[in-house]
């Protein structure tokens, strides 16, 4: 008879399977999750003013419809140049690109934006400087837009970027200091109780600005000077601006009740901060928890979270 020996086979090793989110993770993403897809400012602004903004906005006449675009779009170019101005303009240079146009930083402006980089006043001091810049606002009205809707969002943007440092962003990447300018468009989202024209999930409004992202990090990679009005800039900061102008004006249609006056003012700009830096701590959670386990688990276990919230 035929002795019959087994042989040894290599068999294929399965693939390994991706590591689960820790506990810990998984509730960060969960409150993360909640933050994103059911944002909660137009309810918030709505207390403040006393009435729907949706009743007020109708009521306010087109031309300050075309202000509010207006200076949505120059608060969006604006806070696209402090954003990249941060860069250095090569590895291992501690020097940052600065605009053509604007070689320094001269000015009130400029001196205001130096002393927040030196003296940053965390989540509750932006929150206090927005409320200032509101009260203002509320107390003189829709006149002074052009001007404090500007000084709101570079508060706001420095804000975002100290909760980005604090998640382990390093600014100093161009990639990193764009996903800064991402919260606007997040933040201009309706969420599902309060669905928009120009409302989508997380994960899309990043998808649609990831093609134009790209190409303003490679032109930003390795320039000393940045052109204001290079073409790619302006389509970035438009494609933000269309969706933060929706915010704009809740924010603005809540300002405009007569009866607002500077403390209304300064509450629904401390509100309107409030609810970008918990966009940017939402935000830049997801990106922490990506580097950490991969872009794929993280999309996976993001939509199991949000169809337990829709559920």
């Amino acid at each position: 008879m035929t002795e019959i020996v087994a042989a040894d086979i290599a068999l294929p090793v399965p693939p390994r399977a991706p590591e689960p989110l820790s506990e810990a993770d998984r509730a960060a993403l969960r409150r993360a999750v909640a933050v994103l897809e059911r944002p909660s400012l137009a309810a918030r602004l709505s207390a403040i003013a006393g009435a729907p903004l949706d009743l007020i906005g109708r009521a306010l006449p087109e031309t300050v419809s075309e202000a509010i675009t207006h200076a949505t779009e120059t608060a969006m170019k604006g806070a696209l140049t402090v954003a990249l101005a941060t860069l250095p303009r090569q590895a291992g240079e501690g020097a940052a690109i600065v605009p053509a146009a604007t070689p320094e930083r001269p000015g009130l402006r400029g001196r205001a934006l130096d002393l927040l980089e030196r003296y940053p006043p965390g989540d509750f001091g932006h929150k206090a400087l927005a409320a200032v810049s509101g009260a203002v606002g509320g107390a003189f009205g829709l006149a002074t837009l052009a001007v404090e809707l500007p000084v709101s969002t570079t508060l706001m943007l420095r804000s975002i970027a100290e909760i980005a440092q604090r998640e382990g962003e390093d600014l100093s990447r161009p990639e990193a200091a764009l996903a800064c300018m991402q919260v606007f468009a997040l933040g201009g989202r309706g969420g599902a109780e309060t669905p928009t024209a120009t409302d989508s999930g997380y994960f899309a409004v990043r998808g649609a600005l990831a093609k134009t992202m790209a190409e303003v990090t490679r032109y930003a990679a390795g320039r000393g000077l940045l052109d204001e009005g290079a073409p790619v800039l302006m389509r970035f900061a438009a494609q933000v601006a269309s969706r933060f102008g929706l915010v704009v004006s809740q924010k603005v249609a809540a300002q405009a009740v007569p009866v607002i006056g500077a403390l209304g003012g300064a509450a629904v700009n401390a509100a309107f901060m409030d609810h970008f830096q918990g966009i940017a701590r939402a935000h830049f959670t997801v990106r922490r928890l990506e580097c950490a386990y991969g872009k794929e688990v993280v999309r996976e276990a993001y939509e199991a979270e949000r169809a337990a919230l829709a559920g």
